[in-house]
């Protein structure tokens, strides 16, 4: 065998990738990482045995052990780690494709040339708040970020660790900052970490200053960061960055109250309720006892084994509510102490689940589905509603049909068309996004937005983001003045099916691990649709990604297709923005008459869920899941 041939053996017939890893090697400024990829090279690299010989189970094994570390490395070095609308967010390790210090730092040069060339020539420099959440490594992304964006002369503030999501993106608004950083993954499995990445301050001036990046802004920040030549070649400033105190989540904490009646009925309300809090192992735990506390929620138990930061997040699977069995602590303790209401944060509590007592509640199976003595999670839809009756009641003047001028109730695409009958009633506007807080934020006029999937804007003045923590003291104020009244959130579901008709929605979830079955799976959809929806015969196929404005709702073009049936089913499916997951927003409507007893809405509900179940089997079987 030749040289040249012995080389292509040793790395998969790609010699190239070899040579690729080495330089990498080099030039990591990590010394963890780095051992990592020598190590896995090593393994890539090994001699195998000639194809003539007889092959014993160790050499097997050890045939098996190389193709492995060889198909490891080709995921690694498949290319950088993208930017994008979300920043970046990937799992953990050495290579360009996966989140560490060198990708951080290669991030964090291009949107310091990003900022210096939008703000060339204008005092003072660029103004960068960077916060981070308590997931493995987040503390050395932001401090390299703060390094390589000092180093340029931009001015940084560095909250101090360990924050929630929310008061960064307070905090963006609140110091005027030109751009924020917020280091987390939110609610992803304890391998991933993420970048997450706001434009504000004199670099965006519209209805979106303080919000997530959108399109262009992300093709341009990654065009820098691909101009980055080696991490060797990026300066790192030793200090020159100021670090916050406490006076950045006080501000936040005293915003947040504010929007919480502070009557003495209130109070005395407030501490008539029981809450079970749960931060499932992140960092919104003491940021939401505190607001909770200073509202008059002074009963408020929280879960023990959940209750401080750990990035490992032992007790469950995947740290989302959303995710069966991640609110299972929570339920059994709130059925052991009597309580009122659940909350559950994510890891970085910009996103909020409740769960509340319902006599009717059964597991199903389906998101949402957790039951124990009574006890459901409600879906984001459900809580949704349940705020947009909130803001509804707080800005809405029913019976009067909405000026151009009207404040706004928003939700996303994929989230309940309830919303925008609730805004209606009530003589508000109604603006339908596509999906991520990067859209509903920017809405023009916006007083309440939501997506389903957990995710509410209660104060967009303030916190261009979802926020969970403002959002758990909303529906907690809500359930403390209803307990007043002998009345339950369930009620108020109940009143909403009466006057507008029961929308049941769910979901259904397809994980890959090989990311190229995903437009497959979409591309399957779109040839073969469904043309029964539980036995309704389906009317319109949009495809979100071509068909036209009219069609989207006026939406720009994205990866989707919906489903509309005769009976007024609703079904749209995409690929997850954050995960390689298929996903399938599903919604039925039932009508309710007005007058329609507890009894009669509850047989309502279970014949949508019943029609719901119907509906997930068809696109299952559609999409071949």
């Amino acid at each position: 065998m030749s040289e040249q041939q012995a080389a292509e053996t040793r790395t998969g017939g790609r010699p190239a990738l070899a040579e690729q890893v080495r330089t990498w090697i080099a030039d990591d400024p990590d010394p963890t990482t780095a051992a990592e990829l020598s190590a896995l090279l090593e393994r890539a690299e090994a001699d195998l045995p000639d194809a003539g010989d007889t092959v014993t189970p160790e050499q097997r094994q050890a045939v098996l052990d190389v193709q492995e570390a060889r198909d490891d490395l080709a995921d690694r070095f498949q290319g950088l780690l993208q930017f994008g609308t979300a920043g970046l967010r990937g799992a953990i390790g050495g290579g360009p494709h996966r989140m560490n210090r060198a990708v951080v730092i290669r991030a964090a040069s291009g949107l310091g040339a990003y900022l210096l060339g939008e703000l060339e020539g204008v005092d003072p420099a660029p103004h960068v708040v960077v916060g981070h959440d308590a997931r493995h490594g987040s503390a050395d992304f932001a401090r390299d970020t703060a390094a390589v964006l000092t180093a340029v002369g931009i001015r940084v503030t560095m909250l101090p660790p360990q924050l929630p999501t929310p008061v960064l993106a307070f905090a963006v608004r609140h110091l005027d900052a030109d751009a924020g950083v917020m280091v987390t993954a939110s609610h992803n499995p304890p391998q991933d970490n993420g970048y997450k990445v706001y434009l504000g301050g004199r670099v965006v001036t519209d209805s979106g200053q303080g919000a997530q990046i959108v399109p262009p802004m992300d093709g341009h920040i990654a065009a820098e960061i691909g101009h980055v030549p080696s991490v060797a070649a990026v300066p790192r400033a030793a200090d020159g960055w100021a670090t916050a105190g406490p006076e950045v989540e006080d501000a936040y904490v005293a915003r947040v109250l504010g929007l919480a009646d502070d009557s003495a009925e209130a109070l005395a309300a407030a501490a008539n309720l029981r809450i079970v809090l749960t931060p499932m192992h992140g960092v919104g735990g003491a940021t939401a006892r505190r607001v909770l506390a200073a509202a008059g929620f002074t009963d408020v138990h929280v879960v023990a084994e959940q209750a401080e930061p750990d990035p490992d997040f032992p007790t469950v699977a995947f740290p989302n509510p959303e995710e069966p069995g991640a609110i299972d602590l929570a339920v059994a303790l709130a059925a052991q102490v009597g309580a009122d209401l659940v909350i559950a944060l994510d890891p970085d509590a910009d996103r909020c689940g409740a769960a509340v007592v319902d006599p009717r509640a059964r597991t199903h199976g389906g998101p949402g589905a957790a039951a124990s003595d009574g006890w459901r999670m409600l879906h984001g839809d459900e809580t949704g509603a349940l705020l947009g009756s909130v803001a509804a009641e707080r800005f809405g003047t029913p019976g009067t049909a909405p000026a151009d001028d009207s404040p706004v109730l928003a939700n996303s695409i994929v989230s309940s068309r309830l919303l925008s009958r609730i805004a209606a009633h009530a003589g508000l506007r109604h603006a339908q996004t596509l999906t991520g807080f990067k859209w509903i934020s920017r809405v023009d006029g916006l007083v309440f937005g939501y997506e389903e999937a957990l995710g509410y804007c209660v104060d967009p003045a303030h916190v261009r983001d979802k926020d969970g923590i403002s959002a758990a003291l909303t529906l907690a104020g809500l359930a403390a003045r209803l307990k007043v009244a002998g009345r339950t959130p369930v009620d108020v579901l109940d009143d909403l099916a009466r006057r507008h008709g029961l929308h049941l929605t769910d979901q259904l979830s397809a994980r890959f691990t090989d990311l190229s079955q995903i437009p497959e799976t979409m591309q399957r959809l779109r040839e073969h649709p469904p043309v029964l929806l539980a036995g309704s015969p389906v009317m319109s196929v949009v495809d979100l990604a071509a068909g036209s404005d009219a069609d989207r709702g006026g939406l720009p073009p994205t990866d989707g297709i919906r489903l509309l049936s005769q009976d007024d089913t609703r079904v749209i499916v995409r690929p997850s923005g954050t995960e390689p997951k298929v996903k399938c927003y599903l919604e039925v409507v039932v009508p309710v008459e007005e007058h329609a007893s507890a009894e009669t809405v509850g047989a309502a509900r279970a014949a949508a869920r019943d029609r719901l179940d119907r509906v997930r089997a068809d696109v299952a079987a559609a999409l071949g899941i």
